[in-house]
């Protein structure tokens, strides 16, 4: 296996686990459902489905971002992995959560008859720990690219979609076996088949909830977002640190992929400056930024009369 072969397996092992997790879980929820008629499990089944959907989409949109830049798309196509991510936020929404609501809607008011639990509590024990194995996988690798943020905040400057948003389907998943396992017993203890539709609506809210959240996140991204602070302010101490720059006016950053960034740079030159040794400065200066920061991958330096530093 090559080393950019085994790159992309650890970069997506993630999405690898949640894969393989929601397709077998899937199955047992099917079966189930359809021994027992649970509205919850069909509810979870088509859940799982969807998850596992949106995992073949994000590894599509991963595949297709690594595309090298061309003519008609200079700066690469890191942004596709972005519009996969809306789209998969789109199917949350839209499938997982539509179906789950109506599907509970239908079991309110046409309940089916109570069946025994034992195999719902089975395959949803089952479900539970092959979740929660790749809920651990997902948590593991978020935790280390989180650094010092706290979870809000590492999933708001999070530039990469994939990591976060397994880790919201696994949680939502987690809760919605909680859910659906209540649901099974309500409706058995209380003898109203009811119940059961009621947990599959709660499940499709709590989708929808996920969906809604995940749209917001993966919309910023496709829009684009500035770099790390910490970056920007590394990126215009080097540039100010050069001889023959009386003061940087501003660095404007927008991410092009997850670990791809350009830099628009204005900086004050000294009139002394002749053209050739400008040239020669700016030469300088992009190397110094892309030894320093390598997620610099397109920089543009401008030399302009200072003005007020803003920085983007």
């Amino acid at each position: 296996m090559s080393e950019t072969n085994k790159k992309g397996w650890r970069d997506n092992i993630v999405l690898f686990g949640a894969l393989a997790a929601n397709l077998g879980i899937a199955v047992a929820k099917f079966v189930a459902a359809a021994i027992t008629g649970s509205s919850s499990m069909l509810t979870e089944g088509v859940h799982s489905v969807v998850d596992s959907g949106n995992q073949v989409l994000l590894l599509y949109g991963q595949r297709r971002a690594r595309r090298p830049a061309d003519a008609a798309h200079p700066f690469g196509y890191g942004r596709e992995l972005y519009f996969w991510a809306f789209v998969v936020a789109i199917l949350i929404f839209a499938i997982g959560a539509g179906v789950s609501i109506y599907e509970g809607y239908l079991h309110i008011i046409e309940p089916a008859p109570l069946s025994d639990p034992l195999v719902n509590y089975i395959v949803l024990g089952i479900a539970a720990l092959m979740e929660g194995a790749s809920w651990t996988i997902a948590m593991r690798e978020f935790d280390q690219t989180r650094g010092e943020l706290g979870w809000w905040d590492a999933i708001h400057e999070s530039k990469d979609p994939a990591g976060f948003m397994v880790l919201f389907e696994d949680s939502a998943a987690l809760i919605g076996l909680v859910v659906a396992a209540i649901g099974v017993w309500c409706s058995h203890y209380f003898n109203d088949p009811r119940l059961d539709g009621v947990a599959s609506i709660v499940i499709g809210a709590l989708l929808a909830a996920v969906a809604v959240l995940l749209a917001r996140e993966a919309k910023g991204l496709l829009i684009g977002e500035r770099a790390d602070p910490a970056v920007i302010a590394r990126a215009r101490a080097i540039v100010a640190a050069h001889p023959g720059i009386v003061a940087v006016n501003h660095v404007r950053t927008v991410h092009t992929a997850p670990e791809m960034v350009f830099a628009a740079i204005s900086a004050d030159f000294d009139d002394d400056l002749s053209m050739g040794a400008a040239e020669t400065l700016i030469e300088t200066i992009e190397r110094d930024l892309r030894t320093a920061l390598p997620q610099l991958k397109s920089i543009y330096i401008r030399p302009e009369k200072s003005a007020d530093a803003v920085t983007f």
